[in-house]
């Protein structure tokens, strides 16, 4: 597993119609994978999230979309950035994820978080919990997970979850990658430190330094060899040579990127890659009337040159 460069698909709102909702997200994934980018994620949330919409704006279920994207993708490797925990029962993610590693021919990648979205929680009838809660339910839930990606058949009589010989076939791969999304110092680094190939940090370009410094210390504690851990960042990129800083809302300044593709690429470089961060995932923003190809194109195109290829 590789993540160097990668899509998320944040918005499913296109101002298209229903029948022309899913073929814009194949040609989003089709264009990235022809671009060269690695990877494609979509969001697993059921509702539309606060700053991209209103709750009741489109938002496809993301399994679903991930194995039909999987039918129309040849290359790029297929995953959630990343899956809630909390409404994903364990044994059921497991069987999803090994379904989708099958339909990809050894595509899919496993990421995982405690979730955080309370308002689809409390609508749609999960417990949501305080954040230990949810964090010790996460630690549960992989004593089942990655046992069964494995081929093992665990026996879990937990707080949380209960199993008997629980067993996911047919399987692809005996390992799956595993990115798991956050920055916490006291829990999620050291989780991911324990079980996870990969680490999608959720900070600010200014905290990048200190986090990937506790990642180095909480690696070095067990006795990994922090290489061995990738990370990437989830970077808003407003692909547009129109748009200045100060047309950037206060809230994503520290996330977000751009102008036009090469000003994009330069800004990852210097705020993301120059930081030590060894990914990047693009969350783009090509125009405020949706999706319009070319944009990801042109920042994959700027971004050759600063990315091991």
């Amino acid at each position: 597993m590789t993540i160097k460069l990668g899509l998320q698909i944040p918005n499913f709102s296109y101002g298209t119609g229903v029948a022309e909702l899913f073929p814009t997200v194949i040609a989003q994934a089709q264009e990235a994978e022809a671009a060269g980018f690695d990877s494609v994620f979509v969001m697993d949330h059921f509702y539309q999230l606060p700053g991209l919409g209103t709750p009741d704006q489109p938002m496809l279920e993301a399994y679903t979309a991930l194995g039909a994207l999987a039918t129309a993708t040849e290359r790029v490797q297929l995953g959630t950035l990343v899956t809630g925990n909390t409404y994903r029962n364990p044994t059921l993610l497991a069987k999803a994820i090994t379904t989708l590693d099958v339909i990809s021919q050894g595509r899919a990648i496993l990421g995982i978080g405690t979730g955080w979205f309370e308002l689809e929680h409390d609508s749609l009838g999960y417990e949501f919990g305080t954040f230990t809660d949810r964090f010790n339910k996460l630690g549960e839930a992989l004593e089942i997970i990655l046992p069964m990606l494995e081929g093992e058949r665990p026996t879990v009589n937990g707080k949380y979850y209960k199993t008997v010989e629980a067993m996911a076939e047919p399987r692809f791969r005996d390992h799956i990658p595993l990115m798991i999304g956050g920055s916490g110092e006291k829990k999620t680094i050291p989780l991911a430190a324990k079980h996870f190939d990969h680490l999608n940090i959720i900070a600010g370009f200014d905290e990048l330094p200190r986090k990937l410094a506790v990642v180095k210390e909480r690696c070095e504690e067990i006795g990994r060899d922090p290489a061995t851990l990738e990370t990437s960042m989830l970077v808003i990129a407003i692909i547009d040579e129109n748009v200045t800083e100060d047309l950037i809302p206060a809230d994503f300044k520290q996330q977000a990127v751009f102008g036009s593709a090469a000003s994009v690429a330069e800004q990852i470089k210097t705020k993301v890659l120059d930081a030590g961060v060894s990914g990047v995932i693009l969350s783009p923003v090509t125009s405020l009337n949706g999706y319009q190809p070319g944009g990801v194109t042109a920042v994959g195109e700027a971004l050759k040159p600063y990315l091991a290829w």
